[in-house]
């Protein structure tokens, strides 16, 4: 089971269906499925712009996700992180609240004005106040891991390290990246949670030119790629449990 962010179900051209095979999560499914000779399926639960905070808020009150999929998972990726390291222009509840703006020309309004002062506001702070503090990242992840070893004791857990981005929608800062990469490295080592390496899978694309125009999504190599890491490390979690 993937517990994620828009990263799992966005592809170079904007989203697409859980069930598309070129999706990471999908890959990893079928290359464990290839390796093992055992049936594997991805159960993805993702919604754009979710965090650590998100998945906590899915693992206790989805009762999809604690009745059936964390029962029947083998393997939990908890693909979440790299939304929260994002920079923000104002708080979480007030850009959330902007869907609940009445009547709907005014909603409209603010949610342009918005995207159009993001990226500038973003620039001024240089990175420095994210969308979710790192402690508040920590906390909610490892209250993650801790209850899911609580009723499932049995299933790996795997994170990963945030993915690097280059966003004109967030100013192109990336300043506050490296802190927050190391970071989760820290914390997967203090709750001895193995991590995919985002970053080293990522990079290169950027680095390119050839990755999602968005600068925050890949393109379907990349996809390619984190769903092979993603298998290697289930099968060796799986192999050392």
């Amino acid at each position: 089971m993937v517990v994620a962010d828009s990263l799992s179900f966005y592809g170079p051209e904007g989203g697409v269906l859980l069930t598309d095979a070129r999706l990471y999560p999908n890959v990893a499914a079928a290359q464990l499925e290839a390796s093992t000779g055992e049936r594997w399926h991805a159960d993805t639960v993702a919604r754009i712009g979710w965090t650590a905070r998100d998945a906590w808020w899915a693992l206790t009150r989805d009762p999809w996700v604690y009745s059936v999929g964390l029962p029947r998972a083998d393997v939990v990726l908890l693909a979440v992180g790299s939304m929260d390291a994002l920079p923000a222009s104002i708080p979480t509840y007030l850009r959330e609240g902007i869907r609940y703006v009445r009547p709907a020309g005014l909603r409209a309004t603010v949610r342009q004005g918005y995207h159009r002062t993001h990226p500038y506001v973003a620039r001024a702070l240089r990175g420095r106040v994210r969308v979710l503090p790192q402690s508040v990242t920590d906390h909610y992840l490892s209250r993650c891991v801790a209850g899911i070893r609580h009723f499932h004791p049995e299933v790996p857990i795997l994170g990963v390290v945030p993915t690097p981005t280059y966003a004109a929608s967030y100013g192109y800062v990336t300043a506050g990246e490296p802190a927050a990469q190391e970071a989760a490295r820290s914390w997967g080592h203090r709750e001895g949670v193995s991590l995919v390496e985002l970053p080293r899978l990522v990079a290169p694309s950027l680095a390119a030119g050839t990755a999602n125009p968005d600068g925050i999504h890949w393109n379907w190599d990349v996809h390619a790629a984190v769903g092979g890491e993603v298998a290697r490390m289930a099968r060796q979690a799986l192999g050392n449990r």
